[in-house]
């Protein structure tokens, strides 16, 4: 790479094992956290899906004219549709298709990805709410166990009672038949 050159990558933010991203244009010798050009937006790794805070113009500016990303840079921007849309834009200048093809075929693949988006964010919910139901069904069992255990208890600590009193009972009559004769 020569010197002076532009790159897209990642400069690291936040607290030890709770790093967030800004997505910035650097010069390539300068470095991670350093000095930067301008910044295109932020990755947060820490939430399930990753989320992702693009300036999507600007990116696809920088991409255009010729800015490097790093490995994971590039993973982000391919996944935004800043690849998608560069090659759309390729094809239009080549006389491939027309502008209103190229919109089309990107607007259709943003409602693909959303709707793919949209499946695994409800898996998660569902399989989230799976969860707490056989965590609830466990502890309503371990709860009966529980409940069966102090019944059982109470029942003998009743039928020694009774014992205890139906012992008592006869030695009063007892003592009270010989006193009245």
């Amino acid at each position: 790479m020569k010197k002076g050159s532009t790159r897209i990558r990642l400069q690291r933010h936040g607290r030890k094992n709770y790093a967030f991203y800004s997505i910035v244009i650097a010069n390539a010798d300068a470095k991670r956290d350093g000095r930067f050009i301008e910044k295109l937006g932020t990755y947060n790794p820490n939430t399930n899906p990753a989320t992702i805070d693009l300036n999507f113009e600007r990116a696809l500016y920088w991409v255009n004219v010729g800015a490097t990303p790093t490995e994971t840079a590039h993973s982000i921007l391919s996944k935004e549709g800043v690849y998608l849309k560069k090659h759309l834009e390729g094809g239009v200048k080549k006389g491939a298709f027309d502008e209103a093809t190229a919109e089309a075929k990107f607007a259709a693949w943003k409602a693909e990805k959303a709707q793919k988006l949209q499946k695994q964010e409800d898996a998660q919910a569902q399989a989230k709410k799976a969860d707490a139901k056989a965590r609830l069904d466990a502890e309503k069992k371990i709860n009966e166990a529980i409940a069966a255990k102090i019944a059982e208890k109470k029942a003998a600590a009743a039928a020694a009672k009774a014992e205890a009193e139906a012992a008592e009972a006869p030695a009063e009559e007892a003592a009270e038949a010989p006193a009245e004769a």
